[in-house]
């Protein structure tokens, strides 16, 4: 594979938004939520669903889920152990999705990026992708998805996207890519270089983009996905 699927760069550079959506699964019977701790400089965290913790003591660069029911819920992110809250939302739920939701920006600044999928595969042979920027030092960066070994090419992939931009999810020939996230406008200044990367087969992933630890660069891009 030495091209990227001309229908991938048409789909990925006509569609980013904060939100995405989509279909429902009418066979689970509950939702998932998928928390990503994606402030650099805040502490490990405690997720709670309403007054029950959930998921305790989350920290920088990792991710975890739990079960939700169908309805309103409220989502709400402590420092670790304490009562301390940063990030108080409400999240409306329909089963079968599956609800991902960054801790991003630096502390003083933290909000939730909400990312809404249905929790299903693209099915065999495919893989669906997301790429979120949730780099806080980083400004507008360009997007190139390639085939591990190729040249950057002259245009990228998702061009100019902004902080706490997500793509809406496209899906690929599961197999070998390679992600790199320039300053928008830069294509000789390459700041995040995946390598080579496997989409596998009924996978979905969301690649977001992240500062070091602590914060600034160099920054990395820390893959989540689920497969089905």
């Amino acid at each position: 594979m030495k091209h990227l699927p001309a229908f991938l760069i048409l789909a990925a550079t006509s569609a980013l938004g904060l939100f995405g959506c989509g279909g429902t699964d009418s066979h689970a019977e509950t939702a998932t939520l998928r928390v990503v701790h994606a402030s650099p400089n805040a502490p490990n965290v405690d997720v709670l669903v309403g007054n029950d913790v959930r998921i305790a003591g989350l920290s920088y660069f990792n991710s975890s889920t739990t079960s939700l029911e169908e309805g309103n819920n409220r989502i709400r992110v402590n420092a670790a152990g304490t009562a301390s809250t940063v990030i108080d939302t409400p999240l409306p739920t329909v089963k079968g999705r599956l609800y991902t939701v960054l801790a991003a920006d630096v502390l003083a600044t933290i909000n939730p990026i909400v990312i809404d999928d249905i929790d299903a595969g693209p099915g065999a042979g495919l893989a669906r992708v997301r790429i979120a920027h949730a780099s806080p030092s980083a400004g507008n960066v360009d997007v190139f998805i390639t085939a591990p070994t190729d040249p950057l090419p002259a245009v990228a992939t998702l061009p100019n996207v902004p902080f706490k931009a997500v793509s809406t999810p496209i899906s690929v020939p599961s197999g070998s890519y390679r992600v790199r996230i320039t300053p928008a406008g830069a294509p000789g200044t390459v700041a995040i270089d995946s390598g080579t990367i496997t989409l596998g087969s009924n996978s979905s992933t969301i690649a977001v983009a992240l500062d070091k630890a602590s914060g600034g660069a160099p920054l990395t891009a820390r893959l989540f996905t689920k497969s089905y």
